[in-house]
């Protein structure tokens, strides 16, 4: 079993930075790869980013590509999403979500356990 909790949301203004953070706790954090998902309302679930196990291979959704980064701390149990030159059209619910395996998946039925969510509101 695997918890996630992530923070790091918030309000802010089209153009401005945030860093999402996902907190893992329970079995081997290293032996997963770990994914950023979005949501909202009324809209089906959105791959954004995806890390593997050791850090050194990322997926992006080219919605976000080159103003996303995903990253991930093993010794900290922590994966990131640095967000950047944010969008309105970045507002949704952002969840992390753990795949167990080494390897990448930008297929949400492929993970097996998810947060709860951090809510990222970007006003125009």
């Amino acid at each position: 079993q695997v918890q996630l909790v992530e923070s790091g949301g918030g309000w802010v203004q089209a153009g401005d930075s945030l860093r999402l953070s996902c907190a893992a706790s329970g079995r081997t954090f290293s032996n997963y790869a770990m994914g950023w998902f979005r949501q909202v309302p009324a809209k089906e679930r959105e791959f954004v980013a995806t890390i593997n196990w050791k850090g050194g291979i990322t997926r992006y959704a080219d919605s976000v590509k080159g103003r996303f980064t995903i990253s991930r701390d093993n010794a900290k149990h922590t994966v990131y999403l640095q967000m950047d030159s944010l969008k309105p059209e970045d507002t949704a619910v952002y969840y992390c979500a753990a795949l167990d395996s080494s390897w990448t998946s930008i297929n949400g039925y492929d993970y097996k356990y998810w947060g709860q969510g951090t809510q990222v509101t970007v006003s125009s």
